[in-house]
């Protein structure tokens, strides 16, 4: 490691600095078995530069490439056609290489970008006021639920049964630390939601309910009842949208009542991007917006009376005394948020609520022929642009047969919850723009001789 600068002298006056004897005191909490006690099996040392990329190339090689095949995957990242200037204009100079807005004088372009930003997802999520953007959806929500428990002044979260266990992973990681107490369950393969389970479990010590809309299964649930429910024990509603799309067409959380609106940005703008990076979205009611963690640009005038932008609240660990913040997230996806803001403006209201009818028609389509196979059943009695398949047999099988196929035929839930076996047979397909009629024939066809 000739580039450290540090001799061994060095490395032993820090190591008694901080009270170890050697370095492997370091990682005494990690298990001795999961520590590599030499170079890792068939990984060479090292190759020519030429030699990794011939070999990366084959490795590559070996990927079902989503834009390549019939694609119907979603489960919380979806593939939409992301106009070519979207792309262009994010990696203009100024926006590309931008840093934090410290100095508003010279960071006019990103704090009226991040202004606008925050104005559309105002409106799409239905709420008063949004920040100028979170890490990714998972991270949104869990601060939401850190922020219910600053305002309620309880612990308790109840999570609906069908929030993304992804979130539900994140949130209980970060409870670990916070001391929250979770209220959780896996969903179960019925048409209806938890609505009014979530309901009958609200009690004084409940900080907030969340609930995915629509949900991890797809379903459609009218959040009026629990938004009143929850609010009139004193907690606050959460409503957390992975499609944003689906708000062209749907009514949105915010009109339904709920407290804060989270979700992820990804679908307009930002492509699939093997899985990031993403962009979260975060909304609430006016009176709590003091506690809304990340930062809020906001418009005001200058000396000379022209408009201009500036950051109005910043109550990040970056920019407050640490026990005063509300958030230890240091930045924003700013990148991201462009790019969703770009893509929405060349929509418009107009476009957005047409890209949402195409969605719609296209997964009727898909789900009225894939219904005809023999064995298959939709779950759903309603949904937007994606539904959960119930199929006789494992659906993580049927998966893999028909990627063998050339079909990127949906998410097992079996992947997503490999601890219910009742879950197994459940296929959450996911329909966009993207998909034509014969992409929706060829998934039938494969998967009636994949059921065969």
């Amino acid at each position: 490691m000739r580039y450290l600068p540090l001799n061994s002298h060095d490395r032993q006056a820090m190591l008694a600095t901080v009270g170890a004897a050697t370095i492997d005191d370091l990682f005494i909490d990690i298990p001795q078995e999961a520590r590599l006690s030499g170079p890792i099996h068939d990984l060479p040392m090292h190759a020519p530069e030429m030699s990794v990329e011939r070999h990366m190339k084959k490795l590559a090689g070996q990927n079902l490439v989503a834009g390549e095949v019939p694609f119907f995957m979603g489960a919380g990242a979806y593939r939409h056609h992301v106009p070519a200037s979207v792309d262009h204009l994010i990696q203009r100079g100024e926006f590309l290489t931008a840093y934090t807005p410290y100095q508003p004088e010279i960071a006019q372009g990103t704090l009226q970008m991040l202004f606008e930003f925050q104005t559309q997802v105002a409106r799409l999520l239905g709420v008063d006021v949004a920040n100028a953007s979170m890490y990714d959806g998972s991270t949104a929500c869990w601060e939401a639920i850190g922020m219910a428990r600053r305002i309620t002044k309880r612990a308790t979260a109840l999570l609906s049964s069908g929030l993304h266990p992804h979130y539900v992973g994140v949130a209980k990681t970060m409870a670990r630390f916070t001391g929250d107490a979770l209220v959780h369950s896996a969903p179960t393969l019925t048409a209806d939601t938890d609505i009014d389970a979530l309901i009958a479990q609200i009690d004084k010590n409940t900080s907030c309910v969340v609930v995915q809309y629509p949900d991890i299964l797809g379903r459609v649930g009218d959040l009026t009842a629990l938004a009143q429910a929850t609010q009139a024990a004193g907690a606050l509603l959460i409503a957390v949208v992975t499609e944003p799309v689906a708000l062209g067409a749907l009514r949105s959380p915010g009109e339904m009542g709920a407290d804060i609106v989270v979700g992820e940005g990804q679908s307009l703008g930002v492509g699939l991007q093997f899985g990031g990076p993403y962009v979260g979205l975060f909304g609430c009611k006016q009176k709590y917006v003091r506690q809304m963690p990340g930062r809020l640009c906001g418009e005001t005038v200058d000396a000379e009376g022209k408009r201009g932008y500036v950051l109005t609240l910043s109550t990040r660990e970056q920019h407050i005394r640490r026990e005063k913040a509300t958030s230890n997230i240091c930045t924003n996806s700013g990148l991201c948020a462009l790019a969703f803001s770009i893509h929405m403006t060349l929509l418009g209201e107009k476009g957005l609520r047409s890209l949402a009818e195409i969605n719609h028609a296209m997964a009727v389509t898909a789900a009225d022929r894939l219904a005809q196979v023999p064995g298959v059943s939709v779950l759903n009695d309603s949904f937007f642009n994606e539904f959960t398949l119930v199929l006789p047999k494992d659906a993580r099988a049927i998966v893999r047969e028909l990627a063998d196929r050339q079909i990127l035929g949906g998410v097992s839930l079996g992947r997503l919850y490999p601890e219910e076996a009742a879950l197994s047979n459940g296929l959450i397909v996911a329909v966009t723009e993207t998909a034509s009629q014969e992409d929706i024939e060829a998934f039938a066809a494969a998967l009636q001789e994949v059921l065969a």
